[in-house]
């Protein structure tokens, strides 16, 4: 009896605990909802509500000649809110009266679906009310145009529930060109190189807010919350596309031509250090080519013969020979301390400075240096540095490695053969840009100039900032050493004894510059007979007497290339170029300094707002006769112009407008919203055009562009 009171007791205890634990979280709650209730409700809404980035749009990225290198282009993701007041008024009668007909353009834009399919997932997004329903991601302008005048979508967001969410899709128009130097990548923004990662705190603008809340999972906008972004700035370059685009084809043309690894063309303009043109291409697993690092900035490596101008520079400053003093090749093979150095030619005796560099005898150069420094490096090594072998080229551009190692004799790994294996392009490590830096100076009359690829930041179409160039060194050595320095550079190529003469000297205009051939070790295996391979390379400028443009080629040859030589391989390179340059800008300069005011007709098709950016800038009269419209055609004689609007200028005229002469994006921007689909072959500028001018056409029809 005890024992069953004794439980009865402890049951009884635990009721009224239990009992007694039930009011209070009854009380709670009643307290919360009651007393604290406005205050959780607040708490509650927001949390559900976050202010989100809006991203500015990202500035363009421009060559000097006008041309858009990187750009960023509209992307739009559509979402439904299918809870909205006024898609679900009377009962849901819009959507119901909306879906079918909304369902069969859906299907007809996008063909991902048919009609039935879409008509069921919208039917059924409706009836769960989806808040944020993603209906479309990434479609371009053009779907975006069509879809604005669908069934329901044109009634506007709060009728129809559908919410534009707009974004960049950062693009590169001319694909291949520069690619590496412009630095987009493909993948992931947060892996660009080049001038996307240098100038991205100017090209990425200040991003703006959005007040979002967060339903269903996913975070939809809040109308009338918006802080508009700033956009970014615009970068122009230096570059040159006419210049860029003939470096990459005679580049590729030789890599694909001799089974080579990678190569790297630079060009500079003499007196400035602007970049014009800088092409890289390396191989891949596949066997194509593509830019796959910049090797001109990022790759130092051994120079071979072209570091002899160095040596040379240095030997005529410190008065020990001129170009005229004697040196012995000794048949073109000598030991130092062991090692032996060796002419590509076997056989020279006793010959001039000047007959040794046009013949890059290794020997003599070696020789030279040994007799004339070997008591007292440190001062050759000053000379190099003097010429900032040993520095960073400072360029406006982020790259990877590429810096210089000059020995020196404090280093460990200094030995008695450095001296004589640094004159003639071994034992420091430099790229491409240095040696064009120094060549560049000699055509320069002694001014080194800082090589930069960047010309202005512009916003909203004003110059903000402007570079001018730099002047790094007033003088790298003496007019006397200049002089006697180009002298040996031209007859490189005009002497028919000189390494470049067979290749270069077939020209209408002088070239003058160095070959080099230096032997390099497969994949770091050592310079045995199976792993040696051959970095051929020349480095000059033209026309001689005047130089305009410098430029480097340097090629990195494989075991199965046919050709090995500087001059075969990099110097053919440097001679298409140079050719196509000269024609082009040189030789239209000079004809052009001469001539008389143009009288002829001249007539183009552009949007008025352009042309009158032009003309004010360029201090040019001109008329418009219209006043409505974005397009003109314009007509231009003796400095004087005459603006009226196209006939087929409305995009309710179905007739083909006359997009020749016209820049590729005016034209694709002109077609496409006349509804037509544009397809382009070629470069530059629109030279003919499958459906002629005035022509009717059927909505949807192709285009087809031929660009000059």
């Amino acid at each position: 009896m005890e024992i069953k009171n004794d439980i009865l007791w402890r049951v009884y205890v635990c009721f009224l605990g239990i009992v007694l634990l039930a009011v209070m979280v009854l009380g709670r709650a009643f307290y919360i909802q009651q007393v604290q209730g406005a205050y959780w409700k607040d708490m509650g809404t927001n949390l559900q509500l976050k202010y989100l980035p809006i991203e500015a749009e990202r500035g363009s990225i421009y060559s000097e000649d006008g041309n858009m290198l990187s750009t960023s282009i509209p992307v739009f993701d559509v979402y439904v809110d299918f809870a909205a007041d006024g898609l679900r008024d009377k009962q849901g009668k819009r959507f119901k009266d909306n879906v079918d007909s909304l369902s069969m353009n859906l299907a007809t834009l996008f063909k991902d679906k048919t009609a039935e399919e879409y008509k069921q997932q919208l039917q059924l997004a409706y009836q769960n009310k989806d808040r944020y329903f993603a209906l479309k991601k990434k479609i371009s302008f053009d779907e975006y145009r069509s879809l604005r005048n669908f069934p329901l979508v044109r009634l506007g967001r709060n009728k129809s529930g559908f919410i534009i969410d707009t974004r960049d899709k950062r693009i590169n128009p001319y694909v291949l060109l520069a690619n590496r130097t412009i630095g987009l990548s493909r993948l992931d923004a947060k892996k660009n190189v080049g001038l996307e990662l240098t100038y991205d705190s100017l090209l990425k603008g200040i991003s703006g807010q959005r007040l979002m809340r967060y339903v269903g999972g996913s975070y939809m906008p809040i109308m009338g919350s918006e802080l508009d972004p700033v956009n970014g700035k615009d970068i122009i370059t230096t570059l040159d596309t006419y210049m860029q685009d003939v470096a990459e084809n005679a580049l590729m043309k030789m890599l694909v031509d001799n089974n080579s690894i990678h190569g790297t063309v630079i060009i500079m303009e003499t007196a400035t250090g602007k970049i014009k043109a800088i092409a890289n291409l390396g191989i891949q697993p596949d066997g194509t080519y593509l830019e796959d690092l910049n090797y001109g900035i990022a790759k130092a490596t051994e120079p071979g013969s072209v570091f002899k101008l160095a040596t040379l520079l240095s030997l005529l400053e410190d008065k020990h020979v001129n170009i005229n003093s004697i040196v012995d090749c000794e048949g073109g093979v000598k030991s130092f301390y062991g090692l032996k150095i060796k002419d590509s030619h076997l056989g020279t005796g006793r010959v001039t400075v000047k007959q040794a560099f046009l013949a890059s005898s290794n020997v003599a150069f070696a020789s030279l240096a040994e007799q004339f420094y070997h008591s007292d490096p440190s001062k050759f090594v000053e000379h190099l540095q003097r010429f900032r072998l040993n520095k960073m080229t400072g360029i406006d551009i982020v790259a990877s490695s590429g810096k210089p190692t000059i020995k020196t004799p404090a280093n460990r790994s200094w030995s008695k053969t450095t001296l004589p294996y640094m004159a003639h392009g071994y034992e420091e490590l430099v790229t491409p840009l240095h040696m064009l830096m120094l060549y560049n100076a000699v055509a320069n009359n002694g001014k080194m100039m800082r090589p930069y690829l960047v010309n202005a930041i512009r916003h909203y179409g004003v110059d903000i900032r402007k570079i001018d160039p730099e002047v790094l060194v007033e003088k790298i050595c003496s007019d006397a050493t200049l002089a006697q320095a180009r002298e040996c550079l031209r007859a490189v190529v005009d002497s028919a004894h000189g390494t470049g003469h067979k290749v270069l000297y077939d020209s209408a205009y002088s070239i003058s510059g160095k070959t080099g051939t230096a032997v390099t070790a497969l994949n770091n295996l050592g310079y045995n007979k199976g792993n040696k391979i051959y970095q051929a390379s020349f480095i000059g400028f033209f026309p001689s007497e005047k130089p305009m443009y410098t430029m480097a080629v340097v090629i990195q040859n494989s075991r199965e290339s046919k050709k090995i030589y500087g001059a075969d391989v990099s110097g053919t390179v440097f001679k298409e170029i140079s050719d196509r340059i000269y024609t082009h800008f040189i030789a239209n300069l000079k004809m052009n300094t001469t001539s008389t005011i143009d009288s002829a007709l001249y007539s183009s098709y552009g949007m008025k707002n352009d042309y009158q950016s032009i003309f004010s800038y360029l201090n040019i009269g001109y008329k418009d006769s219209s006043q409505g419209g974005y397009w003109r055609n314009m007509q231009m004689k003796n400095k004087g112009a005459n603006l009226s609007a196209p006939d087929y200028s409305s995009a309710n005229v179905k007739v083909a407008p006359d997009v020749t002469g016209m820049g590729l994006k005016d034209a694709v921007y002109l077609l496409e919203n006349k509804g037509l689909i544009v397809e382009v072959q070629g470069r530059g500028r629109v030279q003919n055009q499958s459906i002629a001018a005035g022509t009717g056409f059927i909505k949807g029809q192709k285009i087809s562009l031929l660009l000059n």
